[in-house]
């Protein structure tokens, strides 16, 4: 994690008495509106999430943050549910445009101490040198960042993380930098993945239809990327896994629309408070899994034995498969070394795995449908890992 090079300490640290106990915090770390090419008034958006259910909220809107003065042109049905929701004293208007909010000015209408978080991000987008569409992610950015475009994918990677860092260090905030959907338009290799000496995130699963999470006759997977590039990090390069994310990437929130829609996909962050730091700390730790639905009341990995255990959050005649996925010495990624049903599952590793992870399938489709996978599903982070 970026900001742990800067020695920031959690406010909480050492206070000992009174601290409680760690518990999971629902987030979305990829969300567009009106500040790019969403079709929402950022607090329409937020209040989305606050409503059903989330903890924490990015807003994730490319190469801009929601700062400065912008009037957009927008009128009716998304006009008349925006003033019915916040009213007409909170809407400007003048000549038939409207004045979207500044982030500052969204957190304060829906921010709430222990049950809501809003997180700025900048989605910085461009192209490599070689032609390559990449997206990033930097979340709790203090500053617009334009796109730094290098030679190659890796090199542009490489920049534009570079950039983000010197950032975080100039303006003093914790800043979680992520790589965003690497199949969409086929723009993002393995072997750049695996490159980039401090990448720490990948996004394994993006609620967007049609951006080909799920690979085709000729790509693979985003999922099986995420392995591919793990093997090849920890193989040639001897670094650590990228750890998985999942994320909404939400753009379409009309009603009518299903592309783009929130609610597809998420976060899972232990942690004992829901603040920036904490829950960036956290993710940094590899404590939280993603999910497209499937809930998991706890994950645990025993060093000693070297075993992963899991506890499923499931409902009445809801049934689960969870498939340990690994990548085995001498680097043949993806790897399903086991396959549990029920709610329990384990998995002790044999000693000729680089890691394990696990990737629970439940019976039950999505609460918000999606094209790329009919099942609800979750992923935990890889162990077993030295």
């Amino acid at each position: 994690m970026i900001w742990l090079a800067f020695g920031i300490l959690l406010t909480w640290a050492g206070l000992g008495q009174g601290r409680p106990e760690e518990r999971w915090w629902k987030g979305n770390l990829h969300t567009h509106s009106f500040w790019s090419d969403g079709d929402e008034f950022p607090e329409m958006v937020a209040d989305w999430y606050r409503e059903h259910g989330y903890h924490f909220l990015t807003l994730s809107d490319h190469n801009v943050l929601s700062v400065g003065e912008k009037w957009i042109k927008v009128g009716g049905d998304a006009l008349l549910r925006y003033e019915a929701k916040f009213g007409k004293d909170w809407v400007e208007a003048r000549r038939g445009e409207v004045r979207l909010k500044t982030f500052d000015e969204v957190r304060s209408r829906v921010e709430e101490r222990d049950r809501f978080l809003m997180m700025p991000s900048e989605e910085i987008t461009g192209r490599s040198g070689d032609g390559r569409d990449i997206h990033m992610n930097a979340t709790n950015l203090g500053e617009v960042l334009p796109v730094e475009v290098g030679g190659t994918l890796a090199d542009t990677i490489v920049r534009n993380q570079q950039a983000v860092m010197a950032s975080a260090k100039r303006t003093g905030r914790p800043v979680m930098f992520h790589v965003n959907h690497p199949n969409y338009k086929w723009g993002v290799s393995a072997d750049a993945l695996a490159a980039v000496a401090d990448l720490q995130f990948v996004e394994i699963w993006n609620g967007v239809d049609n951006d080909n999470d799920p690979g085709d006759a000729t790509h693979i997977s985003s999922e099986a990327m995420w392995d591919v590039a793990n093997a090849l990090r920890m193989t040639q390069y001897g670094r650590g896994p990228l750890y998985g994310l999942a994320t909404d990437d939400a753009h379409d929130h009309q009603p009518g629309k299903t592309r783009a829609i929130p609610g597809r996909a998420w976060v899972m962050v232990k942690a004992r408070f829901l603040s920036t730091e904490s829950l960036l700390n956290a993710m940094s730790s590899g404590e939280f899994y993603a999910s497209s639905g499937v809930r998991l009341k706890d994950v645990r990995f025993d060093r000693e034995a070297r075993r992963l255990d899991l506890a499923i959050e499931g409902v009445a005649g809801e049934k689960f498969v969870t498939k340990f996925v690994g990548v085995k010495k001498g680097g043949k990624a993806g790897v399903v070394l086991a396959e549990v049903a029920g709610t329990n599952p384990s998995y002790a590793m044999r000693g000729d795995e680089l890691y394990v992870r696990a990737v629970v399938s439940s019976s039950l489709t999505p609460e918000v449908p999606s094209q790329e996978d009919p099942y609800q599903r979750a992923w935990t982070q890889p162990v077993g890992w030295r």
